[in-house]
This record gives structure tokens, sequence and C-alpha cells, in this order.
């Protein structure tokens, strides 16, 4: 079966025949049938995110149940899923309380190596693998779908949707009638723009250096936008809020951006870091500058909880208050993996996702 394979930064991503071990005990083999590109895959590549090689990328996938391993009960052959990219023991108490995003049993991703190419192990990347025809995660990284939603829209929920939608509803909880903006709107902050509109924020600021984003971003839902290739954005947002927003949303990884978004806040603000900046790096700030009852959050992968929030957000979509449709900017076969990270490279995808079909 075809996947893309990293081996190093100064190598191209490889389309190229692997094989896959059948699922053990608590496993389930899945037929991916599309996989979104995300921007954490060009991390790995472009080393923002170091991760041991090789490695199938991919982690924002849909698929069909193919097979399942001794003792699964949740899924049988045949079931549409969402994978999921969390892993997570289930057992203990941040798991039991609905906060599996900070379980401390959680086996690391980089021991899983399912996959073999040219006769060596080849690691799994974020416990899903989604860029290749068929994986083997554990049960508890498949969600149920429902079958009304289209395979290309419901990959899109497993990370892009979740984890902006997420950065708002579940870290910041953010109160109707507040204000906000969010600094990079790609997938991820298109997403944070959505969870504004349905947590009832009175304004939704925008702000990029790309005009076809911010066009993006009113679409889903901005009432601002703010061109940071031209204007000041604090002092813009300041402006526009009348002395700084209630929440921000940092969705670049770029210490000079997580700045702007923490001095766009106001009195009682609070600043979410939603991006990923390479692992390492340090962020100085004034102190004083928290002394209004400001805070500053860290958010992993929107503070999911995957078994509720992915029905949700389907049920959110189906009804028409939710878009996916328009997140997807182009389709790719697995082939063109070059083409789709050139895309994404130079900012003209909101998600590009490949059909494992081979249809582009």
């Amino acid at each position: 079966m075809k996947a893309a394979v990293f081996y190093a930064s100064d190598k191209p991503v490889m389309i190229e025949q692997v094989t896959l071990r059948d699922p053990g005990p608590g496993e389930v083999r899945v037929a991916i049938k599309a996989a979104g590109l995300c921007h954490s895959d060009l991390s790995v590549i472009d080393g923002t995110i170091p991760y041991p090689v090789p490695v199938v990328l991919g982690h924002e996938g849909a698929g069909v149940i193919d097979a399942v391993g001794v003792g699964v009960r949740s899924v049988k052959e045949g079931d549409p899923v969402i994978v999921s990219t969390l892993s997570h023991c289930g057992r203990c108490a941040k798991c039991d309380t609905g906060h599996p995003t900070e379980c401390k049993n959680a086996p690391s991703p980089k021991d899983a190596k399912p996959f073999t190419v040219g006769g060596k192990a080849a690691f799994q990347f974020a416990n899903a693998s989604v860029f290749s025809e068929y994986t083997v995660v554990r049960e508890q990284g498949v969600v149920l779908l429902d079958k009304r939603v289209p395979f290309d829209r419901a990959a899109l929920i497993g990370c892009g949707v979740m984890t902006g939608f997420g950065a708002v509803v579940n870290r910041a909880r953010l109160e109707p009638g507040s204000t906000m903006v969010v600094f990079g709107v790609g997938g991820i902050g298109l997403n944070c723009v959505q969870g504004g509109v349905l947590s009832g924020a009175s304004k939704i600021i925008a702000v990029d250096v790309m005009g076809q984003k911010l066009e993006w971003a009113k679409r889903f839902g901005a009432t601002h936008v703010v061109d940071a290739s031209k204007d000041e954005p604090v002092a813009a947002v300041k402006e526009l809020t009348g002395g700084g927003a209630d929440y921000s949303f940092e969705c670049v990884g770029n210490v000079a951006v997580i700045t702007q978004a923490l001095e766009a806040i106001g009195p009682g603000g609070t600043m979410v870091i939603v991006g990923v900046p390479k692992v390492g790096t340090k962020y100085d700030f004034v102190v004083h500058s928290l002394y209004q009852n400001k805070s500053i959050l860290g958010c992993r992968y929107g503070a999911a909880r995957p078994q509720r929030d992915f029905p949700m957000l389907a049920d959110l979509y189906l009804s028409g208050r939710l878009k996916i449709d328009e997140l997807i900017t182009r389709h790719y076969a697995l082939d063109d993996f070059d083409h789709a990270l050139a895309d994404l490279r130079a900012g003209h995808l909101a998600r590009g996702v490949f059909s494992m079909d081979g249809k582009s």
C-alpha cells in the first residue's frame, strides 16, 4: 500500500510502498478515505517539531474500520470513523473528569512503529499516520462518524476544526458578548473564528498578512479584519475594542505574534497560545503587564474530548451551523504531495485534502 514517508528535512517526502502489521489487542485497522494536510505536518518536515524517522506522516483523517483486534468493543468492521491524534489512557483522574489532553499515563506516540518500509520499521506520526491507505491505531483513537458526513469533511474535524473551535469553546470558554481577536487565520484560525461565532462573541477581529485569508475570515464570521502588512495590529485592535480585546488567540506559533496577541488584550483579558513554535522556544514578557487580571493560556488540541466533541461538531455541520465545506480549498491525490505542500507553504490553502481514491 502507498504512504507518505518522511526521512529528513533535506529530502523530499516519498510516496512509496509500505507494509502494515495487523491490529493487536485493543487496536483497529482503518482504511483511510480522506486526510487533511495540516501545518503540523509541515512543522515535522521543516524541523519545528522534531520526530524520529522514518515516519509516515498525516494526523487529520477519516475512514472505515477494516479490522479489529482482540477486545475491541466500541467499533466494528465497516464503521465509519474519525481518527483522533489524542493519546490518553481513559482511566486516570484527568481522563475520568473530561480532561484527556492532560492525561499523564498516555503512551508516547513516538513508541509506535506499525509500518515497515524498505525492511525497516517506520514510526507513526501523532497516533495516526493517515497519509496512508491504511493505518493501525488504538481503539481510543477512533470516534464513530455519522454516515451523513462526507469523509473529506469528517477528516478536518479530527484536527483543524477541533483545535481552533476547541481553543475558543473548551479552553478559553469565551463568554457571550465578549470581543476577540485571532492572529493568523489559516485552517486553525478560521475555526477559532467559528468558535467565536457560535459562542456569541460581539466582535471577532481577524489579523493576517495575506488578503486572501482575511477574505476567508469574513466568510467564516469575522466582523472586522486587520491587514498586518499594512496596519499596526495592536493599535488597530485597541481602537476597534476600546482599549483591548477580551480574548486573543495566537495561531501562528511566532514569538513576535505572541507578543502582539498579549498586547492586544485589555484588562481582564485572556491570551491563548494555539500556534506551535519550534520546540525549545522561550518567551519573555513584562510581568507587570498581567497585573490587571490578564491571563496567558496554553492550549493542546483544543482541550478536546474526542468522544464527546467530534459528534457535536458533526451535528453542528449537519445543521448548517459549522462551516466545513468552505474550509476545503483543494483536493489532491496522495501522489500530488509535493504540489499540496507547495500550496500550503505559499499560503494558498485553508485546508488541502488528500483523497485516498486517487482523485484530485
